[in-house]
């Protein structure tokens, strides 16, 4: 099974960029794994928060496929330690879908429509962090559950 990072616009810290890029190498090692840029919205600083959230939301939507397992990155998600991460992915993967989608929405979040197809809803933490920099947490953390599962020392307890 494909997993697959979906991000809204591109990284425009550089250092980011470059985290981003080694985790998603490491990635590719476990699982077919790929990053997936979405373009942002045009013209999206002309738009209320709520309008860009729906063309984004429009946007998802279009390419998602009916039997894709979407993991929405929601400050009011699960939220797990990297163990459990680790074994909840596992159960993901054993799913009879072709795809894990885990879709890191625009700077105001997720619009209503895709918080409803979400299958799953994950938080990183109680704090807030840039939309940006969720991407290499959870590249980080995608790369640290597969060391856990394969019991390979990366992780430290």
């Amino acid at each position: 099974m494909k997993i697959e990072l979906w991000q809204i616009g591109k990284t425009s810290e550089k250092w980011l960029e470059s985290g981003i890029e080694q985790y998603t190498k490491r990635l590719a090692h476990y699982n077919p794994f790929e990053l997936v840029t979405l373009p942002d919205v045009k013209q999206g600083h002309k738009l209320t928060p709520e309008q860009r959230m729906a063309r984004e939301a429009e946007m998802v939507l279009n390419r998602l496929q009916p039997d894709d397992w979407l993991v929405l990155l929601d400050e009011r998600g699960q939220q797990y330690s990297s163990r459990q991460f680790a074994r909840q992915l596992e159960q993901w993967l054993q799913r009879p879908v072709r795809r894990i989608v885990f879709l890191v929405a625009g700077a105001w979040g997720a619009a209503p429509e895709l918080k409803l197809r979400a299958d799953a809803q994950l938080s990183l933490s109680q704090m807030t962090f840039s939309h940006q920099m969720v991407r290499l947490f959870l590249a980080e953390q995608l790369y640290r559950a597969f060391t856990i599962l394969r019991g390979e020392p990366y992780h430290n307890d």
